[in-house]
């Protein structure tokens, strides 16, 4: 007892050293024998043995050499108490150092893996319960064959052939909190559950030998039977909404694997359009509880309530549920946007879903049915506004900045009058973006750029474009604002930009005679575009069907979340104007759509470029296919988060959105061009976050953002070889989060 309480002084120092006979003697004595019979120490003595012979056999064996998984799979019950009585820190330092392999020498060659194994065979070995013992039939082709067959069968192809390889050999490994116990505990956590995909090893080490089905099965054949089941005809798009929260709710992992292979058809469930649906009646559909919740009750408390939130963060989303998705105000409804938004940041950039945090600042709500609601569970008050309302979001911004200080924070549906002044008083102060706002114009943009590809023109020929935007609330003029930007980069005067775009909003055509109040939100943003509409053929508050034929814009564009906005008249002239126009309308969900596919269809016979921010399906009319895009922001948001998180970066620049505006339509081939797609595939989203990424974190480096020492830069400096190829984006995608089964382990009790 004394022996095995003495304190471990390091992870490397060496054990005091005892005389052999009283070694065994206290070995011997005090181990408990174990399922062979055999004493601990004689075990122990016995693998050290293999190891020693191994080093004989070879010098180039060492335990570096070996790596992490050999060590386990000899060890497996000495690692495990290991893991057990040494501290967090330390395991991932000894994990660094055995995964990393010596420079080969000329004549030297490491010990072979098993055959069809990878360096997690020893790992997956272990956490299978194999003993490490020969077996006489490995030498025989047929029955090795025979016997991994049946292993497959059961298991999968199993962690030894995974598709992801992480950085480092502590990801290799589940460990588990602390605080967790063996046993219904592990199943009862949706971080660790794996319903039926526990091997023999881990049902042994866990305590849950019996409390599951005897048959393993694995993550591959899990996500095949629950396709199968969303799949059953007279399934809708909400039953699977809510089918998708209980799977979460019980095996997190096995959700995001779904999602990630499902992703095109999945991305319409968990965001818009269903999320929509799910966020009106958020408070009935509630079942667990999900992020956190800061309310005008608890103003004074933030910084507080922060560490109520135990893991590291990496993004945050946060809604004040004012404006969610053009259905108005939700109030605490909108933790259901936060809540989707981050799943599609763990599926589409693999941010580990560990450390993302959906939030919602619930200041109450003006919506007279919530008010009355009695199973509302939001504040039921109505809402702050002036001082009172920035005084609780700055707050919120600060409790982030002192808790997680590198920490991304995105804006989530803030109403128009809140969402650009609060993007522009803390966008120098913390790490933050509003997707609405700028993700939107960004995706925008790309599909703009993508448009004149599919009409054989340049990305510098955006200059000779003209512009009608209907809706001059935060997100409309952000797209404008942004559009007017890459107009001018690409050669044109602000004022000549200007005059390239026709803003309409409910009065009717903006020009330089509209009255704005001083103060107003948005007026800022408007006057320079109202400014150049001073001539006498523009008139104040002018009809769109007017403003399409004055103008002959080649792009409409609709962020007015009015149903029906662009008429079949306005759309025939968008047809008799242009060979191919442009008409992208934005507003989401689909029931605020401005148009639909088959209007735009039929109003141009089929050769409009169609893209909108909801999904809809293509038309064909007299013959010809119109493609029907989705400008979804999802291109967008998860490589932009998570190139600016690898980067270090201390904001977000309007030369990243560039950045990652250019990025996107570069996946398109000359195939797609000619159907009319301006976006690629969403089932690429994952190599589309890739790219973005990459090319954030480049103009980042260009622009002395980086804040990782250099490390980023040395990465693109090395580009240029041919060896060097690529190396940024492969940086990019050995740190993205991949959804499978890690063996399991107990984490370290700092107590003893």
């Amino acid at each position: 007892k004394a022996h095995r309480s003495r304190p471990l002084r390091s992870v490397c120092a060496t054990p005091r050293r005892r005389p052999p006979s009283a070694v065994w003697s206290v070995e011997t004595r005090r181990a408990p024998r174990n399922s062979f019979g055999l004493r601990r120490a004689p075990l122990r003595v016995f693998r050290w043995g293999i190891l020693l012979a191994l080093r004989k056999a070879h010098p180039s064996n060492t335990p570096s050499a070996l790596g992490l998984p050999w060590v386990l799979a000899l060890f497996p019950r000495n690692a495990m108490a290991w893991f057990r009585t040494v501290p967090r820190d330390a395991v991932s330092q000894l994990a660094r150092h055995l995964h990393r392999r010596p420079p080969a020498a000329a004549n030297a060659t490491s010990l072979p893996l098993p055959p069809s194994s990878s360096r997690a065979t020893g790992v997956r070995a272990f956490a299978d319960g194999g003993s490490g013992k020969s077996d006489d039939s490995a030498s025989q082709p047929g029955a090795a064959a025979a016997r991994d067959g049946a292993k497959k069968q059961q298991y999968g192809s199993g962690w030894s052939s995974r598709k992801h390889k992480c950085r480092f050999a502590e990801n290799d490994m589940m460990v588990m909190h602390p605080d967790t116990n063996r046993g219904i505990e592990v199943l009862l956590n949706p971080i660790y559950n794996k319903g039926t995909g526990f091997s023999l090893g881990e049902k042994e080490r866990l305590g849950i030998r019996g409390l599951v089905p005897p048959r393993g099965f694995s993550i591959e054949q899990q996500c095949a039977k629950i396709w199968e089941s969303m799949n059953h005809s007279g399934k809708t798009n909400m039953h699977k909404w809510r089918s998708m929260q209980a799977l979460q709710d019980r095996n997190e992992t096995l959700f995001y694997r779904l999602l990630v292979d499902h992703i095109e058809e999945l991305a319409p469930i968990i965001y818009t359009p269903t999320v929509g649906e799910a966020c009106l009646e958020y408070s009935r559909l509630f079942r667990r509880p999900r992020g956190m919740y800061f309310s005008a009750d608890d103003v004074g408390h933030f910084n507080a309530m922060m560490y109520n939130w135990k893991t590291d963060v990496s993004v945050i989303v946060v809604t004040d549920g004012s404006r969610v998705l053009g259905l108005g105000d939700l109030g605490a409804h909108g933790m259901g946007i936060s809540v989707g938004k981050l799943d599609l940041y763990v599926a589409g950039a693999g941010i580990d879903p560990s450390k993302v945090l959906p939030c919602v600042i619930d200041i109450g709500t003006d919506n007279e049915a919530l008010l009355s609601d009695p199973y509302y569970f939001g504040l039921q008050r109505k809402r702050l506004k002036g001082e009172e309302y920035i005084a609780v979001i700055d707050e919120f911004i600060q409790a982030v900045k002192n808790r997680w200080p590198e920490a991304l924070v995105q804006f989530e549906d803030f109403a128009t009058e809140h969402a650009m002044p609060i993007l522009k008083r803390h966008r120098h102060n913390v790490l933050c973006f509003n997707d609405d706002i700028q993700g939107t114009a960004v995706v925008v943009l790309a599909g703009v750029y993508g448009a004149l590809a599919a009409t054989g023109q340049d990305p510098a020929d955006i200059t000779k474009q003209t512009f009608v935007l209907c809706g001059a609330g935060s997100a409309g003029m952000g797209i404008a604002n942004f559009l007017h930007t890459a107009m001018v980069h690409h050669g044109l005067t602000p004022e000549e930009a200007y005059e390239r775009f026709y803003v309409v909003d409910v009065k009717g055509l903006i020009t330089s005679a509209r009255h704005f109040k001083d103060g107003e939100p948005g007026v800022n943003d408007i006057r320079p575009f109202a400014a150049s509409r001073h001539n006498k053929v523009t008139t104040e508050g002018m009809k769109l069907e007017d403003v399409v034929r004055l103008a002959k814009p080649t792009v409409l564009l609709g962020a007015s979340t009015v149903s029906g906005l662009f008429t079949e008249e306005v759309l025939q002239l968008m047809g008799e104007i242009n060979h191919r126009p442009l008409i992208m309308p934005l507003s989401n969900p689909t029931s605020r759509a401005e148009c639909t596919a088959a209007a735009a269809a039929a109003a141009t016979g089929g050769r409009a470029i169609f893209s909108a921010g909801s999904p809809f399906e293509s038309v064909t009319v007299d013959g010809t296919t119109m493609h029907a895009n989705q400008g979804n922001n999802f291109y967008v948001f998860p490589g932009l988060g998570l190139g600016t998180i690898l980067v270090g970066a201390d904001r977000i620049s309007d030369g990243m959105l560039n950045a990652a505006a250019e990025a996107i339509p570069a996946f398109l081939d000359d195939a797609a061009l000619a159907r009319g797609e301006i976006y690629p595939r969403i089932n690429q989203i994952r190599d589309i976050s890739v790219k973005v990424a990459a090319a954030v974190m480049k103009q980042a480096v260009a622009e002395g953002r980086e804040g990782r020492a250099g490390k980023i830069a040395d990465i693109i400096k090395h580009e240029g070889s041919d060896e060097g190829s690529d190396l940024l984006e492969q940086y990019v995608r050995s740190s993205m989060y991949y959804p499978e089964y890690r063996p399991t382990v107990f984490a370290p009790k700092y107590s003893r």
